[in-house]
């Protein structure tokens, strides 16, 4: 296509106008994203930015539908917009995930903050929260810099998991109340599957994170919800305006998902481990022990547990370490060492990111240690030589009976991606990073060398070293070395995984933030008791673009009897292994944490010492599970949440067909614009969607290959080929530069003759104007309201007078044209003006009757929030006129003068309080209307409208 300048301007205002209803207001976001179309996806980013009155919206998916990648859609969007004030707050454990999938999907720079890297930017004299950034925080931290938060005029703030704040509502939950003041006044997304759990005040808290407007106070809302005759369907109705959900039943069309299909791999360990094995347990049980820090004596035996059950290296080298810090245990301490359970987790990688919280909770659990308890060295003496006795017997146990059934578990495993067709890989996760380097030298001896990659939390070994070279060196002109070694070597090591390797021994570093769906066997060395942690390992392979059914194989002790009712509970309860989605959200959602689980299982370990004992344990856990996972909500969360549309399905088929038909114009109209302005600087493979720049607009921007982002183009993360070059979005640089560009290009009034004749496909409405001329004007309009809105409008007509319609001239603009030199009379010019005029006048009018919809929704709200609070006040008297009714009664019972006494005085005080609820609650209400009506006031004030125009072109046009 031979393009002018003319069609270089619209375009580059076309592709970077911000617009504010449907599918148009996602062209930028949905065009840079590195992801797969999915249309609740998008459905769900329209709902986030439906309405600029809305201080938020929950989006509540079921688990694997991608509520990251709609939040994604929403910040990519804003960002594309220049606002970008953006923090997301989630759990300690989700940061590096977070920062992972924006930057590789949305290419969005991020920056997790901690109090470390905080404190780092203030000393170099940097602000932190001004980065020009995503900022990611935890819940804790965000709490902790809740002051510095509430200074900032965030133009969205991410809650992930956001159920975890549901009481939130509560002065007793200080982390939720710290977060909910110091993002009060920003717009909110909150993230999660389990927005209704176990009661409906859990919706009311997720509100008041939201906006404190959305119902009144939390008596108003119990009374009209909670209690008995309350109105659901009214309650669905509200929650409709700031809550989405959707199933994974309804996707189906849409996305392919795999099962899961689960081995158990049985092992009889040799008499020496499980006396090894007994005597540890042995050893644990013990209530007076000095290895076994008192203020962390739960934690520390859960740890050596898994690491028992890990191998005997692991175990081993954990005993020598309680050895070593008992040798040296100076006279007059208590034995206690805050420091050894975060030593023990950092050498072993365990439950790394949950120590912050299990540190907290063993904290305040228990009472302060005093300063300094006498020691009896005799019994120091003893447990010194039992630690090295037991260690001593540990390293001679070398190859156990796990390990040996692992080589049968991968043969097993292997022969069935040989039945699917699946590629010949396996993730084997394990608790422990000694295991993980005992296990890494057994395979290579065992007809695996050179076949095993390592990944660990700091990757820093001569193998993961050279790796991370090598990759460096092949994409150092690609633009896909970030320069964070951190990020680089995950990258690194995950695509020799799938490029070179066979086996990914991974510690619990890899259960988060890295996609593997090119593999299709996960194997669980170590199981841990946390079905959280088992879902998140197994996701890694069992997520989008997954090809092939996962195998997850998992290891069975055969003389172990809790170790048997422990997979029997994850399997049977949790569901985790088999199936087309897994563990379900509503399951793992029951699990208030997922480190109190594992202390319950703990307790039977430590406890239980029959079989009979370890039943009826296990019997009394399955109960409270059962308790906990029962449908007692399922109907009123149904009905809440779910959508009852039968047409859900036809609705989402035309979202994607929209969609895909925006990106199809946005990628067309971005590579001409590109072929255009680069057309001097690069050498352009349009069949490849490729181009090579050899002559760099300035020096922030690199020379190389350039790859147009395409969803018909494979992904790295697909195993696709050849991904070794820039990717080339609206938001790179060069994108930019294009853009700039384009906008500036000097139109001065002309004649431009369209080629229709030639064009590839047919245009009707062109065609019909072959032969014929006129005159059209394009303008470009920003209406200032309650948010910023752009439009371009066209106006024109044929010289015979008759008017040309805004497709038609849009139209003409998708075929090539020539320029000639004409200027253009000032009576045509007079008649241009005088139809853009009207056009305009008409645009501004549509965009004040969309923002009029979104006013009067946001007055109701306000209305129903007033009449809450009214009915609170109301509930308050009636509360009152309850009490005395009873204490009436009550007396009127009284057997003694004295007891009579006593109810007659409660009942005058509740009188006299009565007296004053009814005087006060008429000026209850003037305050609230007062309020409500200050409210709807400055809402009306936001709708006022300011506009500017400006005249981008103005030409004659001929069709031949």
């Amino acid at each position: 296509m031979s393009l002018t300048p003319y069609h270089a301007k619209y375009f580059a205002h076309d592709l970077t106008r911000k617009a504010v209803v449907g599918i148009d207001r996602l062209s930028m976001s949905l065009f840079d994203a590195a992801v797969d179309l999915n249309p609740h996806q998008i459905e769900a980013a329209l709902f986030a930015l439906e309405s600029p009155l809305s201080k938020g919206v929950i989006l509540a998916d079921e688990v694997g539908l991608g509520k990251t990648i709609e939040a994604g859609i929403v910040l990519c969007q804003l960002w594309a917009e220049r606002r970008r004030r953006v923090l997301v707050i989630c759990p300690a454990s989700l940061r590096k995930q977070w920062a992972l999938e924006l930057e590789e999907k949305f290419n969005l720079p991020t920056r997790v903050l901690d109090s470390k890297s905080f404190r780092d930017e203030e000393r170099k004299g940097k602000a932190p929260l001004a980065e020009q950034a995503v900022l990611i925080v935890s819940f804790n931290y965000a709490n902790a810099i809740r002051h510095e938060l509430k200074s900032i005029a965030w133009d969205i703030v991410v809650v992930d998991e956001a159920h975890k704040l549901r009481n939130a509502y509560r002065p007793s939950n200080k982390v939720g109340q710290g977060i909910r003041w110091a993002t009060e006044d920003c717009r909110k997304l909150l993230l999660t599957a389990t927005p209704l759990q176990n009661s409906l005040m859990e919706l009311y808290g997720l509100s008041t994170l939201i906006d404190e407007h959305l119902f009144g106070d939390i008596n108003a809302f119990r009374s009209q919800y909670v209690n008995a005759g309350s109105s659901i369907t009214d309650l669905r109705q509200r929650l409709s305006e700031f809550c989405k959900r959707t199933l994974r039943n309804q996707v189906t069309e849409f996305i392919r998902y795999t099962e899961r299909r689960t081995i158990t791999r049985p092992f009889s360990p040799s008499d020496d481990e499980h006396a090894l094995y007994e005597a540890v347990s042995a050893f644990l049980q013990r209530s007076d022990s000095y290895a076994l820090p008192q203020r962390q004596r739960h934690l520390t035996a859960l740890i050596l547990r898994k690491l028992l059950a890990s191998s005997s290296l692991a175990i081993a080298g954990t005993l020598d370490t309680l050895r070593l810090r008992l040798v040296t245990l100076p006279d007059g301490q208590s034995g206690d060492a805050p420091q050894l359970v975060e030593a023990i987790i950092e050498s072993e990688e365990m439950e790394d990111d949950l120590l912050d919280e299990i540190l907290a909770e063993e904290e305040e659990s228990q009472t302060p240690e005093v300063a300094s308890v006498s020691i009896d060295r005799q019994k120091l003496r003893e447990e010194i030589e039992i630690l090295r006795h037991l260690g001593v017997r540990a390293r001679k146990i070398g190859v156990d009976s796990k390990t040996r059934t692992l080589l049968q578990a991968l043969n097993i495993g292997f022969e069935q991606m040989a039945k699917t067709g699946a590629a010949r890989k396996a993730l084997i996760f394990t608790e422990s990073r000694r295991t993980q380097e005992y296990l890494k030298t057994f395979l290579e001896a065992n007809g695996y060398q050179g076949q095993v990659v390592s990944f660990n939390g700091t990757n820093s070994g001569p193998e993961a070293t050279a790796i991370y070279e090598h990759w460096v060196d092949k994409n150092r002109d690609t633009g896909r070395v970030s320069g964070s070694r951190g990020v680089d070597v995950r990258t690194a090591l995950i695509e020799h995984f799938r490029d070179e390797a066979t086996i990914l021994l991974a510690t619990e570093a890899a259960a988060e933030g890295i996609n593997l769906q090119f593999c299709s066997l996960v194997i669980n060395y170590d199981l841990p008791w946390n079905p959280q942690r088992i879902e998140q390992r197994i996701g890694r392979c069992h997520r989008y673009g997954q090809k092939h059914d996962v195998v997850v194989i998992n290891f069975l002790n055969e003389r172990n009897d809790v170790d048997r009712r422990v997979l029997e509970l994850l399997s049977e309860k949790f569901n985790l292994f088999n199936g087309v989605f897994g563990a379900s959200d509503e399951v793992l959602g029951a699990i208030e944490s997922g480190v109190d689980f594992e202390k319950r299982i703990l307790a039977i370990y430590q406890e239980c010492r029959t079989p009979e004992q370890i039943e009826a344990a296990f019997r009394k856990l399955q109960d409270e599970m059962d308790e906990q996972i029962r449908t007692r909500m399922d109907d009123t969360r149904r009905k809440l949440f779910e959508s009852f549309d039968e047409d859900v399905h036809h609705r989402l088929r035309i979202q994607l067909a929209d969609a895909k038909a925006q990106l199809d114009r946005v990628g067309r109209r971005f590579w001409v614009l590109t072929q255009f302005i680069l057309a001097e600087r690069a050498r352009f493979d349009d069949a490849a969607l490729a181009f090579d720049l050899n002559r760099p607009p300035h020096g922030g921007i690199g020379a190389g290959r350039y790859h147009l982002i395409s969803k018909l183009q494979p992904h790295a993360d697909d195993g696709g080929e050849d991904v070794s070059r820039f990717l080339y979005r609206l938001s790179h640089p060069l994108g930019q530069y294009v853009m700039d560009d384009g906008k500036a290009q000097h139109t001065p009034p002309s004649c431009l003759v369209f080629d229709s004749t030639n064009h590839p496909t047919r245009l009707h409405t062109v065609e019909a104007l072959r032969g014929r001329s006129g005159f059209l004007t394009l303008v470009r309009l920003q209406i200032d309201s309650y948010e910023r809105e752009e439009h371009l409008l066209f106006s024109g007509f044929e010289d015979d007078g008759a008017s040309l319609d805004h497709e038609t001239m849009e139209k003409l603009f998708g075929c090539a044209a020539r320029v000639e030199d004409k200027g253009i009379s000032p009576t045509v010019q007079q008649r241009l003006e005088a139809e853009a005029d009207r056009h305009a006048k008409a645009t501004v009018s549509r965009s004040l009757e969309q923002n009029s919809v979104h006013f009067n929704k946001a007055r109701e709200k306000l209305e129903k929030w007033a009449d809450d609070m009214v009915l609170s006040a109301e509930k308050a008297l009636l509360d009152t006129k309850e009490q005395i009714k009873a204490l009436r009664r009550q007396s009127r019972q009284a057997v003694t003068l004295e007891e009579q006494h006593t109810v007659l005085e409660k009942i005058q005080k509740l009188e006299r309080q009565q007296r004053r609820q009814r005087q006060e609650i008429f000026a209850v209400e003037d305050e609230i209307m007062v309020k409500r009506d200050a409210l709807i006031e400055s809402l009306e004030k936001r709708l006022a409208q300011q506009t500017h125009s400006e005249t981008l072109f103005t030409i004659r046009w001929t069709v031949q």
